[in-house]
C-alpha cells in the first residue's frame, strides 16, 4: 500500500514539473530538482549523463541489478489548459506526461528506500530529450550501462486511450521504429510565367510526395506495417518565381526492422531517381533515427506476471497492437534486455491526446504508478 502522504508528495512534485517544463537537453531545473530528491531519500546521484541525465542508485545487500527509467524533457507546444499548474514557458509544455513518470519514479525510489522490501541494486534512470533528440542513445554512449551495469532495464509510458488502473505490455514490439528525414529537391529557378527555361522543383515535390505514398500502398505487403508521412514543405520566395529548390520533411515508422530498411532504400531511390527525368537533383539527409522499440519476451512475461499479481486479469492487456508512435528507450533496449509497458490514463473522461496542446497527465496514476514500480522491484529482486 502506497502512503497517501506519499502520493500527495508526488503529486505536488508533478505539478511543478508541469509548470516549469524545458525542452530536450535544456532540462537543468528539472535536472537539478530530480539529483536534489534522489540525495534525500539517502541514495547515491550521478549528473551530466547525456549533459541533464540523472541516475540514482539504490544498493541493499546482493542480487541483481535492475534499471527503471523516466523520461523529462516536455515538447515545444503552447498549452491551452486553465490548470493552476499550466506551464509559465511560453511555447512549451509537458504534453506527453514526461512530467508525470518522472514525479512517479521519484517516488517510488523514495519508497523502496525507506520499505527496502528488495535485495540486489536498482538505478533509477532520469534521462533527457525523449522527443526526437535521442536522449538515451546518448546516455548510453556517455557510459549508462558501463557505469551502471544492469541485468535489464524497464520503461513505463502513460496511455490515453487505456484507463486507469489497465496496464499493456507485448512480448516483442511497443512501438514503431522513427526516421526523420530532409528531402532537398534543386532545380534551376526561372520566371513563373516562363517556365521551359527552368526545372521546377515544386512540381517535382508535388509528384513525390503521392509517389511515396505508393510504397506502404503498393509496394509493401498488407501485413507489413509502414508509414510514410510529408509533414513540411518549404520553397519559394515571390508567387511569379519558380524557385530554385524545396525542402521536404517527414516521418517514417515501422514495426520490424527489415521492413523498415527496405523502406529506407525505396525512399532512397525514388527521391534520386524518380525526380531526375524533370531535370531536378534530389537528396535525402536522416535526422532522427530510432529503433522498433522492442521488449525482450522473458522481460516482457516479467511485467505481466507482476501486473497480475497486483490487478484483475481483466485489466492486463497482453500481446496488443503496437503504436506507430516512437519512443527512443528503444535504443536502451538494444543493448540491455528489458521492457517497455504502458499504464492506462483515461479516468472519468477520456485523456487528452499525447501531443495535444489541451493534454494533462492525470494524476489519478500516481499511486498506480508508484505501486507497480515497487511491486516490479520486489518481483524481480525478492529478499534472500
Amino acid at each position: 500500500m502506497i502512503p497517501v502522504p506519499l502520493i500527495q508528495e508526488a503529486t505536488e512534485w508533478r505539478r511543478q514539473f508541469h509548470a516549469q517544463p524545458e525542452l530536450g537537453y535544456q532540462e537543468h531545473h528539472t535536472s537539478r530538482r530530480v539529483a536534489e530528491l534522489l540525495r534525500s531519500f539517502g541514495l547515491q546521484v550521478h549528473t551530466g549523463l547525456a549533459g541533464t541525465g540523472v541516475v540514482g542508485t539504490l544498493e541493499n545487500g546482493p542480487g541483481p541489478a535492475i534499471g527503471f527509467r523516466a523520461d523529462m524533457d516536455a515538447l515545444p507546444i503552447t498549452e491551452l489548459g486553465e490548470r493552476a499548474w499550466r506551464s509559465t514557458q511560453p511555447g512549451i509544455m509537458h504534453a506527453c506526461g514526461h512530467d508525470g513518470h518522472t514525479a512517479i519514479l521519484l517516488a517510488a525510489a523514495k519508497h523502496l528506500s525507506v520499505t527496502r522490501r528488495f535485495s540486489g541494486t536498482l538505478h533509477f534512470v532520469f534521462q533527457p530529450a525523449e522527443e526526437n533528440l535521442g536522449g538515451a542513445r546518448k546516455m548510453v554512449a556517455d557510459g549508462l550501462f558501463t557505469l551502471f551495469p544492469m541485468e535489464a532495464i524497464y520503461g513505463m509510458h502513460n496511455w490515453p486511450g487505456l484507463p486507469v488502473g489497465h496496464l499493456a505490455v507485448n512480448s516483442g514490439p511497443m512501438m514503431a521504429s522513427l526516421d526523420a528525414f530532409e528531402i532537398t529537391l534543386r532545380g534551376k529557378s526561372c520566371h513563373a510565367a516562363m517556365p521551359e527555361n527552368g526545372a521546377d522543383p515544386v512540381v517535382a515535390a508535388a509528384q513525390l510526395i503521392l509517389a511515396l505514398q505508393t510504397i506502404p500502398a503498393r509496394r509493401l505487403s498488407p501485413l507489413s506495417s509502414a508509414v510514410v508521412s510529408i509533414t513540411q514543405i518549404n520553397g519559394g520566395e515571390a508567387i511569379n518565381v519558380i524557385p530554385e529548390s524545396v525542402t521536404l520533411r517527414g516521418t517514417l515508422r515501422c514495426l520490424q526492422s527489415d521492413v523498415r530498411a527496405r523502406v529506407r532504400s525505396m525512399i532512397n531511390d525514388f527521391v534520386t531517381t524518380f525526380t531526375a527525368p524533370l531535370g531536378i537533383d534530389g537528396s535525402i539527409d536522416y535526422l532522427t533515427d530510432y529503433p522498433v522499440t522492442c521488449n525482450h519476451a522473458v522481460a516482457a512475461q516479467q511485467v505481466r506476471d507482476c501486473a497480475l499479481s497486483l490487478l484483475p486479469a481483466e485489466q492486463v492487456h497482453w500481446e496488443i497492437n503496437p503504436s506507430m508512435a516512437s519512443e527512443d528507450f528503444a535504443c536502451m533496449l538494444e543493448v540491455c534486455p528489458g521492457a517497455y509497458f504502458w499504464l492506462g490514463a483515461d479516468g472519468a473522461s477520456p485523456s487528452a491526446p499525447l501531443h495535444n496542446a489541451r493534454y494533462d497527465f492525470n494524476d489519478e496514476l500516481i499511486s498506480e504508478g508508484i505501486a507497480f514500480w515497487a511491486a516490479l522491484a520486489e518481483k524481480l529482486m525478492p529478499t534472500r
